[in-house]
């Protein structure tokens, strides 16, 4: 292909960002301030960047593992003394939809919860278009197992990759509450056999009523509510609708999960297997996997069709 002078050959599997701006406004799901989030097409390689505009001079936080400075209830990113919040469902959208390149202009200190789950950042980015760019998508593929694991016992907790062809997600959850106990508490996603914006993009963050109190008191969940969360009293969900899917909460993790691996800067060739995982555990296990420069390496595909089926075509609409 001729591109301004260019050749380029179409079968490399290439880069993504956005064809055009798109933006939302909502509230912090911490923070319960008012947030302004504007999604900018990037060139190839500049990879995904917040943009604190509200500061006085604006300061990017380029996403990346070593960049995550707190993992309480949300995945935080710094750079400097500029910190954004809650960037999991966001970035989970930007994974699964395949999107490298983005920068994100942010009014505050937290991305918008919206309605709790990835499916309205799925449909920004989708109405936005998706472009595809003239550069090589870069992959990290495991060669070798990496785990972290934490606690003993009842309160052990696991996260894992291993070597696959393709990405696929694992999580079990351990709730000891009856609407939880009542649902499907173990999922698999695959990239190559589901569809993230139909299966994974729509289930909702969640919560305990009687947790919301002392979350609140310590200045978290200040945004959060029955339009933007699953919220449960000791036995029941209270939201009028019900659940999006059976397994809602199991889904959800996945996507956190999806959102948190994305971090890395690049997409993975990997199985992810975890057991009561969350964004902490996620991260040590980014880390473990960069400290450990023998389990893996970095790949492109010059024929799209050796790459693993779902990396090739932009995911499709609803």
């Amino acid at each position: 292909m001729s591109f301004w002078g260019l050749h380029y050959n179409l079968s490399v599997l290439q880069q993504r960002t956005l064809k055009s701006i798109t933006r939302a406004v909502g509230v912090g799901l911490h923070s319960g301030q008012r947030v302004e989030i504007t999604l900018r097409p990037a060139a190839a390689d500049s990879g995904i960047v917040f943009r604190r505009v509200d500061l006085p001079q604006p300061v990017d936080i380029p996403v990346s593992a070593t960049a995550v400075s707190e993992t309480r209830l949300a995945s935080t990113l710094s750079h400097g003394d500029a910190k954004v919040h809650t960037v999991e469902h966001l970035m989970s959208a930007c994974a699964g939809l395949g999107i490298d390149n983005l920068y994100v202009d942010i009014t505050a200190e937290e991305v918008p919860i919206l309605d709790g789950s990835a499916a309205s950042f799925v449909f920004l980015l989708q109405s936005a278009g998706i472009e595809v760019q003239h550069a090589p998508r870069r992959f990290i593929r495991l060669i070798k197992p990496v785990e972290v694991r934490e606690g003993q016992g009842a309160a052990a907790k696991w996260a894992r990759l291993e070597p696959f062809h393709g990405y696929k997600l694992q999580f079990e959850i351990e709730f000891d509450h009856p609407a939880v106990d009542s649902t499907g508490q173990r999922v698999e996603f695959d990239m190559s056999r589901h569809n993230y914006a139909r299966d994974i993009a729509r289930a909702r963050t969640f919560g305990f009523t009687r947790d919301v109190e002392m979350m609140r008191a310590n200045g978290l969940a200040l945004g959060g509510g029955l339009d933007n969360a699953i919220v449960m009293d000791d036995y029941k969900v209270l939201n009028a609708g019900g659940l999006r899917y059976d397994d809602e909460f199991v889904k959800h993790k996945i996507l956190d999960a999806m959102g948190d691996l994305y971090i890395l800067g690049k997409p993975l060739l990997a199985a992810y297997s975890a057991f009561r995982s969350g964004h902490a555990l996620n991260n040590r296990l980014l880390r473990e996997l960069l400290a450990r420069s023998d389990a893996w390496e970095t790949v492109t595909f010059d024929d799209e069709r050796l790459a693993p089926q779902g990396f090739t075509q932009p995911t499709p609409a609803w």
